[in-house]
């Protein structure tokens, strides 16, 4: 009972709090991380103890999935090298300046620092996500970080085994068997991932029915984990790969009412999810502090220098990468600073600091574990908080921002370009007689409407007879149908943003729920 109250306290809180973030525009996960701690700050509050499974099988992979599937595969095929340099290089390099920073200024043992080097080396998908969702940013900028946050598990997973074996003294993961490792966790999570998706696109070509549709759906993510983890590979590859390769083949699967609601249920389901999780993350800190040793009262510093030096180490390798978002430009400062501070921490890392042992193999309690944790709760709470609260300012001073008025007429011209290829296919009908006339010349004048921007005339007339309007509820299917292959001609065409593909298919699928019928 006491774990419902919890999650039904979390929920409430998150939507409280996301109204607010609404009215004075401020991202909702940094207000739900701040309003995690102040709760937590409140006397009588129960210390928070979140096991690292709940975390990583109940709230990553719909999470993780979600954000997959947003991902724009035509963007990415022109990011992937920066994105590989990112997921393993930058990784690598991340985990020892934070190594040798945390050994230095802490009290940490070697391989208890490189633990903490491990846990923070990688960007956070479920922030990332979270935090760009409501920047308007080109979309190779957006692909790369987003892409990066996603790809770099594996090689974050790899560190956090390595160092954990020394730390706990085991010798089980040393440095001789870390490339067999990384060849397991993100070989057999890419091969399980694509496995996954397969099977599901078999079942759901048979599947016409919208509440199995959604329940396919909503169990694909955690089906990807669990055959990875089962196997020892990586979970989250798993389920990044499926979203990636189901979000490509997604609007081929169903038909537009099913889409509609999988749209609905997984937007439910992700903002109820990053409710919690946020707030989960706010409210761990003082419990941690709480917990620490009378000798670490200095991890405030500690945790801003690591947070600075993870800045300014992205900040690094971000700029001769940035060449690769504008290609013929050379590299660009402007690039480089959204990209830099993009990239934050987030739930994943304390999953990963949660997930370490309170002994040693020799039954000793591990020492610095308690100053692990509240490092790693503080540089994400860092970076949820000053990184979120200040992106937006930072993209709005790059000059990197997709205006608005861009994104409308790009998306006016689009609609234009789609009544004009609906009007050449009815012009290709007016001499067959197996075409009722009478539904032609309802469709062409909605569709000749919208080409005019005439907002006065009704978008679509509703014959009287049944057989005139089965003929109608046809012949519009068949205009939506080509309209939704032109659409995606001018995307692969480069021609659309992912933005307007997103926006323009979702009003042809409510066009197409509309017609009702069969």
């Amino acid at each position: 009972m006491h774990a419902v109250a919890l999650v039904l306290f979390l929920v409430v809180l998150g939507t409280t709090v996301a109204t607010g973030a609404q009215r004075w525009r401020v991202p909702a996960p940094s207000l739900l991380v701040l309003a995690g701690v102040a709760v937590a700050l409140i006397p009588g509050t129960p210390a928070l103890h979140i096991a690292p499974q709940t975390i990583g099988l109940v709230v990553l992979p719909p999470l993780l999935y979600a954000s997959a599937e947003e991902l724009s595969l035509r963007d990415l095929r022109t990011v992937w090298r920066p994105v590989t340099v990112l997921a393993v290089g930058l990784v690598l390099a991340s985990a020892a300046a934070v190594g040798v920073l945390a050994k230095v200024l802490t009290p940490l043992s070697a391989s208890m620092a490189f633990v903490l080097g491990a846990v923070l080396a990688s960007t956070d998908p479920v922030a990332v996500t979270a935090l760009g969702r409501r920047l308007s940013l080109p979309g190779r900028v957006q692909v790369l970080v987003q892409a990066e946050s996603l790809f770099n598990d594996a090689t974050s997973l790899v560190l956090f085994k390595v160092a954990l074996s020394f730390a706990v003294a085991s010798g089980t993961v040393g440095w001789q068997g870390a490339g067999g490792e990384f060849l397991l966790l993100a070989g057999g999570g890419c091969a399980i991932g694509a496995a996954i998706a397969g099977v599901v696109v078999l079942v759901r070509r048979r599947t016409t029915d919208p509440v199995l549709e959604t329940v396919i759906a909503l169990i694909t993510p955690y089906g990807a984990y669990v055959a990875a983890e089962s196997v020892h590979a990586s979970g989250v590859t798993a389920v990044v790969v499926a979203g990636v390769l189901l979000g490509r083949s997604g609007h081929r699967l169903t038909d537009a009412r099913i889409r509609l609601q999988l749209g609905a249920v997984y937007s439910v389901v992700v903002f109820g999810l990053e409710s919690v999780v946020f707030s989960i993350v706010g409210l761990e800190l003082p419990a941690l502090v709480r917990e620490l040793p009378g000798a670490s009262g200095l991890w405030p510093l500690q945790a801003a220098a690591i947070a600075a030096v993870l800045i300014a180490l992205r900040s690094a390798w971000m700029l001769p990468l940035s060449a690769a978002v504008k290609p013929g430009q050379g590299p660009s400062l402007r690039v480089a600073g959204v990209l830099t501070w993009a990239g934050t921490r987030g739930v994943m890392p304390l999953a990963a600091a949660l997930s370490i042992p309170l002994v040693a193999d020799d039954g000793r309690p591990l020492p610095g574990r308690p100053l692990v944790l509240v490092l790693t709760t503080a540089v994400v709470v860092f970076t949820l908080v000053v990184q979120g609260l200040s992106l937006a300012g930072v993209v709005k001073r790059s000059g990197l921002a997709v205006e608005p008025e861009h994104t409308a007429r790009e998306q006016a011209r689009t609609r234009d370009r789609l009544a004009r290829t609906g009007l050449e296919y009815l012009d290709q009908l007016t001499d067959l007689e197996s075409v009722p006339q009478a539904a032609v010349s309802r469709v062409r004048t909605a569709l000749t409407a919208r080409l005019d921007h005439d907002q006065d005339t009704p978008a679509d007339a509703v014959p009287d007879s049944a057989e005139q309007l089965a003929a109608y509820r046809g012949l519009r299917r068949e205009v939506i149908a080509l309209q939704v292959d032109e659409l995606r001609r001018l995307y692969e065409e480069h021609q659309v943003s992912d933005t307007t593909r997103r926006n323009l298919q979702h009003d042809l699928d409510l066009e197409d729920a509309a017609m009702g019928g069969t």
